[in-house]
Order: C-alpha cells, then structure tokens, then sequence
C-alpha cells in the first residue's frame, strides 16, 4: 500500500444483547373456553406465517406474525442485526392478572415451559424471563421459584400494575423477597393502559400511556421504599422507563415541596434511586437517549429492541450505533456488559 494512502480502519462489530424481546408459542390452548372465564387471548393461525391474537368476544387484539414464534426465524434476525443473545419474554396482554389465580397459574406454567424449552434447544441465543400470576403473591412467588431452579430461566417480566394494586402495594412483598432470594433479573412492562373515552383514537394507548405506566411503575417502587426493604432486586423498565427520566425534575421538586404527599412511605428523594436499576434503550430518539443515559448512567441502559412489534427498534442497536460521540468502551457497556451483570450472567456465552 503507498505510504501517503492510510489503511482503512474496520468499523468494530458489536455483539448485541437485547433484553426486550417477546415471545409466543405457535399453539396454545383456547384458555377461555377450558376454563369457563372471560379475558383470555387465543391464538388463530390465518396463513402459513401469519395470526391473529383474539379476545374471548373474537375481535381482534393484534395481528403477529411467525417472528413470534419461529426458532429459525428469529436466529436469522438475530444473526443480520449480530444480536448474540435474545431476551425472551411473552406478551404483556398474557400476564391474564384480572384471572383466577389458578387459571393466571395454569396459564404461566405453559408459557415458561414452552420458553425453557426453546431456550435449553438453543442456551447460547436465548435466555428467559418467565411470567408469573402477580394477583396471588404467594403464587406467583412459587411459580418464579419454579422458573430459577427448574425450568434455568433468568427471572420474570411483570407487568406495571396489577389491577388495583400499585407495584408498592406491601401484598406484593412476598414476591419481592423470593426474586431477591432467587436473585432474579426483574423486566417491568407497561400494560393496562388508560383507556378511556379521550385515548380511544390515534393509537393513543400505546404513545402516550405506555411512557405514562412506565413512569408510574417507577415512582411507586421508589415513593413505596420497595429498592429500600429489597436493596438486591435488579429491576430494568422498559422503553427507556418512559416519561421518568423527562419528568424526573417535576418529581424531584414535587418530593420536596409536598412531603406530606410524597415521603409518607420513604423519605428519600427520588434522584437518590437514579443509577439502581436499568431502563432500556428503546427511545427512538437520539437526544432522548443521551438524556437516559445522563439521568441513569452509562451502566444502567441496555439494548432493547422490543422485537418483533412495530414500535420497537427495527433494526435492533441502530440508534446506540448512530451516535457518533459514544465511545466503544459506552457502546460496549450498553450493547451487552449492562445486560450480562443484570440477568447475572457475566461468564457468558458458557
């Protein structure tokens, strides 16, 4: 090569964790009908790579595809996009809170042996996290027991409320205490979102109530002392912890000047929690995700892609790569170190 032409440097190639991935079984048992109840979803194949998710009335709640549910499928994603691990975690709609116990039970002992399952074909692309029937704490304690010692899944997503009950609610605690027990990796999801008259057009749900649950679920967990009495729980919130990290200055002022209000259950600030959990990078925004990583920490943010939904990152790492002034030591941290000390898997691959 002439001496006055400098060699190309190669661009470094990342491997990728993405910690926000959802899943589904290709079959499923029509749950309404075998147990007699209302507010299931069941599954209905209308062509070789596509379904419906429907309610128990029929209509219809989302469209998917087999991006849900095909093993081969996904590895090929994954391997275009040089995602190395996914994090499997089933549909929000599924958690089935509003259920019997039993039912919400029998329901997640399904979903996560089907998960465990796919994830012991395949140990180095997939790992998991289980689900849980929240509305029994002791239940739900149990199943997630079952979920770190038998079935090798890596924790549980759950949701950011379950029904009535905030994620303070003291009912919850036993919960809490198997999951630090277990040291289980805590994913929060929005769902249940406000659905009133005012959010019914414009998809409005999905753009403005997620962001609000998110930060919702956040508050409640910091404002009901839940990082004080359980100091070891690893929780990360999805789509960047939504509104928290731009309202956090409202909710930092409103602490301070009504304690009355704020500090009855905790009577530490809310800035003192920023950089004890993990949000993850599904902002869509560059600015957005500077901001995250400013609130929280360049240890506290990891890749999630929300594959394979439309409001997800479709290309799953993009915007991390995008911008320019992150060194490879923040990229390195974001793509994979977070996640990896998170799900409390730092020798891996195995």
């Amino acid at each position: 090569m002439p001496e006055n032409i400098p060699e190309k440097i190669p661009k470094k190639v990342h491997d990728k964790i993405d910690i926000h991935t959802h899943l589904l079984p290709k079959e499923m048992p029509n749950w309404a009908q075998k147990f007699g109840a209302k507010g299931f979803i069941s599954l209905k194949h209308t062509g070789a790579c596509n379904a419906q998710m429907l309610r128990d009335d029929g209509s219809v709640f989302r469209e998917v595809d087999h991006r849900l549910w095909d093993e081969g499928v996904r590895l090929k994603d994954c391997d275009q996009a040089q995602v190395k691990l996914q994090v499997l975690s089933t549909v929000p709609v599924m958690f089935s809170y509003g259920a019997k116990p039993a039912h919400a039970h029998e329901l997640a002992r399904f979903l996560n042996d089907q998960m465990a399952e796919m994830c012991a074909r395949t140990p180095s692309r997939f790992v998991g996290l289980g689900t849980v029937p929240l509305q029994d704490p002791e239940l739900a304690a149990q199943e997630l027991k079952r979920c770190m010692t038998d079935l090798k899944l890596r924790g549980v997503q759950i949701g950011s409320s379950v029904n009535d009950w905030s994620l303070s609610e003291p009912k919850l605690f036993p919960f809490y205490a198997e999951a630090e027990k277990q040291r289980a990796a805590i994913f929060v999801h929005p769902w249940d979102m406000p659905a009133g008259p005012r959010m019914t057009k414009y998809w409005l749900p999905w753009l403005v109530g997620m962001p609000a649950e998110m930060s919702a679920s956040i508050c409640s967990l910091i404002f009901g002392g839940v990082f004080e009495k359980f100091p070891k729980l690893r929780f990360a919130f999805a789509h960047g912890g939504g509104a928290f990290p731009g309202t956090i200055g409202r909710i930092e002022h409103g602490f301070k000047v009504r304690p009355d209000l704020c500090a009855v259950d905790n009577p530490h600030p809310p800035s003192h929690y920023l950089g004890k959990f993990l949000v993850d990078a599904l902002v869509h925004d560059p600015a957005a995700l500077q901001l995250i990583l400013e609130k929280f920490g360049e240890e506290c943010v990891a890749m999630g892609s929300d594959y394979p939904f439309p409001l997800g990152e479709h290309t799953p790492g993009q915007l991390i790569e995008s911008i320019k002034t992150f060194s490879e030591q923040t990229k390195q941290k974001l793509f994979k170190d977070n996640a990896l000390r998170w799900l409390g898997l730092q020798g891996f691959p195995r």
